[in-house]
């Protein structure tokens, strides 16, 4: 790469969670394992390995259609501790080499290495002295993708997972991305994927073709960052200390309910939860949020703001009935209930994602 350009390494631990499962037990090593909640519950899939993968199964699937996918598959109940342990081995490896760490979560991170500890001219290298520490200290695979911008790094990690490394030059990029489909653009959600394929779009090729003008009338704002990601142009610096703007937990029930006993306990719980990290955080809000998924799974959020910071499990739970009493819970059965405190009294960075809320139990 020329010395002008930035160098930008992505790093993506290779189905991390269940990794970390097959490395700690070895009857589970080779086997489909899926780390998340029951088969017989609203359990979902956090992380598989890449033997669950070979059955269709992926994160987000729900864990009863996991098993139906595969039989023999086995469920294992996450270990926060543990992947968080095994992630901050892996954040001091890259702080060896830059101190332009961003974490996006426990299991991956942009590293801006155009000046670099060891002063290594290639980025390719020190992607793969990296690579290499991590599997000496943690005995885990991670991929890797190497390129000027975010955009491309993010892509190229993908593409020879697992324990790949990908590079894209800026003269490959052009046709990189021309051959690239839509889907794969990170951005592009399964919302925008339809609205571009009804527009004719199926690849960066063909977003090419389609005018900043044009692209602001059908996609708003987002409609220049189509227009400048099409043209590998993603100026996004990597920055190490993103700020956290609110912190809050919310679960899937194991059943519909709407009965408003039931969801007041569980509100209940998750105040305790946000009340705890707001604890740990030294931090307090000002505005509460309470989420509901109906059972039709339409989302709605009510929200109230106060001059003094919430920071109690009592205020969170009293202001949330509240704001229970706005909705339609009760009248409609409920799937998901969620409690976010925002408008935070203090700075703090996004280092340690909120972890995944698996299917709460009465």
């Amino acid at each position: 790469m020329s010395d002008d350009l930035r160098k930008i390494i992505h790093i993506d631990m290779d189905a991390f969670y269940a990794s970390v499962e097959q490395r700690d037990n070895v009857q589970l090593r080779g086997k489909p394992v899926v780390v998340g909640g029951n088969p017989d519950s609203r359990g979902v899939v956090a992380t598989c390995s890449y033997e669950a993968r070979q059955f269709g199964i992926h994160s987000a699937m729900s864990c009863a259609r996991a098993y139906r996918l595969c039989p023999q598959v086995i469920f294992v109940r996450p270990r926060f501790d543990a992947y968080h342990e095994v992630s901050q081995q892996i954040r001091a490896i890259f702080l060896q080499y830059t101190d332009l760490v961003e974490p996006l979560s426990l299991d991956e991170a942009y590293l801006d290495v155009s000046s670099n500890k060891p002063n290594i001219q290639s980025a390719t290298w020190v992607a793969q002295i990296i690579r290499q520490k991590i599997r000496n200290e943690t005995a885990l695979t991670a991929s890797a993708g190497i390129s000027y911008n975010k955009f491309l790094a993010k892509i190229a990690s993908d593409i020879k997972k697992p324990d790949g490394l990908t590079v894209v030059t800026p003269e490959q990029a052009e046709q990189f991305i021309a051959r690239l489909p839509i889907r794969r653009f990170h951005g592009v959600g399964r919302v925008t994927e339809k609205k571009m394929q009804n527009l004719g779009i199926l690849t960066g090729a063909d977003l090419r073709q389609h005018s900043l003008q044009e692209l602001g009338k059908n996609f708003g704002k987002a409609g220049e960052y189509y227009f400048n990601i099409a043209r590998g142009i993603d100026l996004r610096p990597v920055v190490p200390n993103r700020v956290r703007k609110s912190i809050g937990k919310e679960t899937t029930l194991t059943e519909d309910t709407a009965d408003h006993g039931q969801m007041l306990t569980i509100i209940g719980d998750l105040a305790e939860k946000v009340a705890t990290l707001l604890q740990t955080k030294q931090t307090s809000g000002l505005t509460l949020t309470l989420k509901i998924k109906y059972s039709d799974f339409q989302i709605v959020t009510r929200s109230i703001s106060r001059e003094q910071p919430i920071e109690t499990a009592e205020e969170i739970l009293l202001l949330s009935e509240k704001l229970l009493q706005k909705t339609e819970a009760g009248e409609r059965s409920v799937r998901l209930l969620g409690v976010t405190i925002s408008h935070l009294t203090t700075e703090m960075p996004a280092d340690e994602p909120l972890q995944l809320e698996l299917p709460f139990r009465s």
